[in-house]
């Protein structure tokens, strides 16, 4: 971990490589919560699918897991600045735990789905931005960019594990046993939450600390370039969010089994960890803005061949160029971000980035669901793709003019 906290804080970076003897645990268990959080959303998708609710409510449960970490991010953020990363990592992993009991024995019905679905929602704020600012502290700017693209493939490995999962407990059914998958997820958080106080705070002496400047929101915003690259992080994750939301529908409207989907996800998520081991290279080879502008095109591409009526093996093709550009765009996002945000602000500047991730998963999957009752899931789908290639363009241009 940087040996200065104190010249960090103040906008002096220190210039370690990577600190490894940190980031494996962290590494571990970042993986380990995303294989709870790829488990519990497509098994909530199949609870709803079991209970037979109307199309608006897989919108409506979708935007729960945004709804209140709305709120929560600014203060959030100023929190994590003030070197609280490992202690939200903590208590997001607590509120899992909590959510994941709760899936297990009261997610019977629509309200308590949405509810549960909502306290996930907070428990991955506090953890995306605790991992986000943790991964920073991990390693000088020579090793920054390994550091994220191993925190990137340690999720994609957790995404691959939860799809696979789902594939072998489905055993060719058209929905899984959403009950058992519910238990597992809760295995799972438990043994993240223990391996979450791995995670140690950052160690500050009273003499050399000093106060972060505080910023705000609106002047965080004005930093050029920040904010088109906030928004293209908000399309990422929205168009990942719903991918993992509409494919058990897709499959169902198309008569796909479950394990068929399972194979979906592992396929993208072999693919996104393929695309994240290059993610250093890319930017060598291409620069920040063409890497971002072709990634997001490859993965609009993989979403349109996902929308058309296709037979399953050109929707595993799909899924190969979906996760290989999704991939590496979600992790230039990432990295976007701590390019152009102030040292002093980024615990700020990442949770503004997750809660306009969160705003985006709160409006568009509403919005997805008034459309997919007359289009269907296809074409919300290709109407994601559409606004990936279009923030790639943008986040390019951007970049340009700075």
């Amino acid at each position: 971990m940087p040996s200065d906290p104190a010249s960090a804080r103040q906008g002096r970076e220190p210039e370690e490589r990577v600190d490894w003897l940190s980031l494996s645990p962290f590494l571990l268990h970042a993986m380990l919560i995303q294989f709870i959080l790829s488990l519990t959303r497509v098994t909530t998708s199949y609870r709803v699918i079991e209970l037979d609710l109307p199309l608006v409510w897989y919108g409506l449960i979708s935007s729960g897991y945004a709804l209140l970490p709305i709120f929560l991010a600014v203060p959030l953020g100023r929190y994590i600045d003030r070197g609280n990363d490992a202690r939200a990592i903590w208590i997001g992993s607590g509120l899992l735990v909590a959510a994941g009991l709760g899936f297990c024995f009261v997610a019977t019905s629509a309200v308590p789905i949405l509810l549960l679905t909502v306290l996930s929602g907070i428990g991955h704020l506090f953890l995306m931005a605790g991992h986000q600012i943790y991964s920073v502290r991990c390693a000088g700017p020579i090793g920054r960019e390994a550091v994220f693209g191993n925190y990137m493939v340690a999720l994609a490995m957790g995404q691959m594990c939860g799809s696979l999962t789902i594939s072998w407990m489905a055993q060719g059914q058209v929905v899984p046993p959403t009950s058992m998958l519910f238990v597992l997820a809760f295995l799972i958080a438990a043994a993240a939450f223990a391996l979450s106080f791995a995670i140690r705070p950052e160690v500050i002496s009273l003499t050399d600390f000093a106060p972060p400047p505080v910023s705000g929101v609106a002047e965080i915003l004005r930093v050029p370039g920040l904010a088109v690259v906030l928004l293209a992080s908000v399309v990422t994750v929205s168009a990942i969010d719903l991918l993992i939301a509409y494919l058990p529908l897709l499959a169902v409207e198309r008569n796909i089994t479950a394990g068929q989907v399972g194979i979906l996800l592992t396929i993208r998520a072999m693919a996104t960890i393929a695309a994240r081991i290059f993610h250093s290279r890319a930017l060598r080879l291409l620069g920040r803005a063409s890497a971002t502008l072709v990634s997001m095109l490859a993965g609009a591409v993989g979403f349109w061949i996902l929308a058309a009526p296709v037979p399953v093996e050109l929707m595993y093709a799909g899924m190969v160029m979906l996760g290989m550009g999704m991939g590496l765009a979600v992790t230039l996002c990432l990295s976007n971000v701590v390019d152009v945000a102030p040292v002093h602000a980024r615990g700020m500047a990442m949770t503004l980035r997750l809660t306009g991730n969160r705003i985006g998963q709160f409006i568009v999957p509403f919005g997805a669901g008034v459309v997919a009752s007359s289009t269907g899931a296809g074409g919300i789908l290709f109407i994601i793709g559409l606004s990936v290639a279009a923030s790639g363009l943008a986040v390019r241009t951007a970049y340009i003019r700075r």
